[in-house]
């Protein structure tokens, strides 16, 4: 029997932060602050997360030890109402 194709598309997110204790991945896609998906610390200092999101386009930052930060990998930016800037995913 074959498996149903799914849209939902596998999408990676990291950030460099060595000496963070804790990173959450706060966006659209996790209704923000409301239910934030924590990141794996790798050796190497850099937090991970991967999840699944249909296609489409997400706004998204990091929570670092409870400071908001931007994603300096991320070159495609909108301005937020708090005065700095959302990173934007486009899932195709």
């Amino acid at each position: 029997m074959a498996r149903k194709p799914t849209k939902q598309k596998k999408q990676q997110f990291s950030i460099t932060a060595p000496s963070a204790m804790s990173v959450l991945l706060a966006g659209d896609f996790t209704h923000w602050q409301q239910k934030p998906i924590p990141m794996k610390k790798e050796p190497n200092g850099v937090w991970r997360a991967s999840i699944d999101l249909e296609p489409g386009k997400y706004h998204y930052r990091f929570i670092v030890d409870g400071e908001w930060r931007d994603d300096p990998e991320c070159t495609l930016r909108v301005t937020n109402p708090f005065g700095t800037e959302n990173a934007v995913r486009q899932v195709v």
